[in-house]
């Protein structure tokens, strides 16, 4: 679940990130992994003319079934288990009773506590066939995930991040939201350090060994501008341009760094049917 740079990224700018152990990284393993499961366990549930409220129920059972339950259920008012945003939704949309519909692209975000530790992780999804202009924003999107993750490494900053992210988002003519961001998680639902998607030299944070945090890049196909709607929570593109995004847990390691939420299918971004 993303972190809203508007109002919380001031007040983390001096916070020291924690620094976590051992037995800190298996919690996140067990909690990231539940997490990543019940993003699999969507791939079949998401056809045109399901809703978003059915697949909300759909997490909140298997978590419940596993001894977990959801981070953003009751979260500041937020009323759901999942968030749901689709086409020009950036992030944060509510599920509601509203059918899904061919052409569709949906992002579903799920945080799972499971044992005190946080499992947060995205992904986007098709609703049956959908046109070439977002099969190829959720690829770039993705691409900015991975690229994100890889200039992961203890000595490296915050900033490497976001410029791995940034360049080849630009570099395929889309834009990269700066509203929102990743955060450090934990036994904490929202930690230091703030991960920027994008570089901004007045905050760049040092990696080290034992940090645990998202990476979440939301990628407009138009301009990068946000609004957030009357109910406080659902962000949409000003120009309503198609928005996709693609969130992974990671810790940093002695050597680089470890993805806590990978799909244990090898369901890492859509077409899922063609996935091995």
């Amino acid at each position: 679940m993303s972190y809203d740079t508007s109002t919380k990224v001031e007040s983390r700018r001096s916070a020291e990130p924690p620094l976590h152990g051992p037995e800190a990284f298996e919690g996140m393993r067990r909690a990231g992994r539940l997490t990543a499961e019940a993003l699999d366990l969507l791939v079949d549930l998401v056809q045109p003319g399901v809703t978003t409220q059915a697949l909300d129920e759909a997490v909140a059972h298997f978590a419940r079934d596993h001894g977990a339950y959801s981070a953003t259920l009751l979260y500041r008012g937020y009323r759901h288990s999942i968030c749901t945003s689709i086409n020009h939704v950036v992030c944060h949309g509510m599920p509601n009773d509203k059918p899904l519909r061919e052409g569709d692209i949906l992002n579903i975000d799920v945080t799972l506590l499971l044992d005190g530790w946080h499992g947060d992780s995205s992904r986007m999804y098709f609703v049956g066939d959908v046109p070439r202009k977002a099969s190829r924003l959720c690829d770039v999107t993705y691409e900015c995930l991975m690229r994100g993750i890889d200039a992961v490494r203890p000595g490296r900053t915050t900033n490497a991040i976001g410029a791995a992210i940034q360049s080849f988002a630009e570099r395929e003519r889309c834009s990269v939201v700066r509203d929102f961001c990743g955060h450090g998680l934990g036994r904490v639902f929202h930690d230091a350090p703030t991960i920027l998607h994008y570089v901004e030299p007045n905050y760049d944070v040092p990696l080290k060994a034992g940090m645990l945090f998202t990476v979440e890049p939301m990628i407009n196909l138009g301009k990068p501008q946000v609004k957030v709607l009357s109910d406080g929570w659902t962000a949409v593109t000003r120009d309503r341009s198609l928005s996709a995004q693609f969130e992974h847990t990671v810790g940093v390691t002695e050597t680089g760094v470890e993805i806590f939420t990978l799909s244990p299918k090898g369901w890492h971004k859509p077409p899922y049917s063609l996935a091995p």
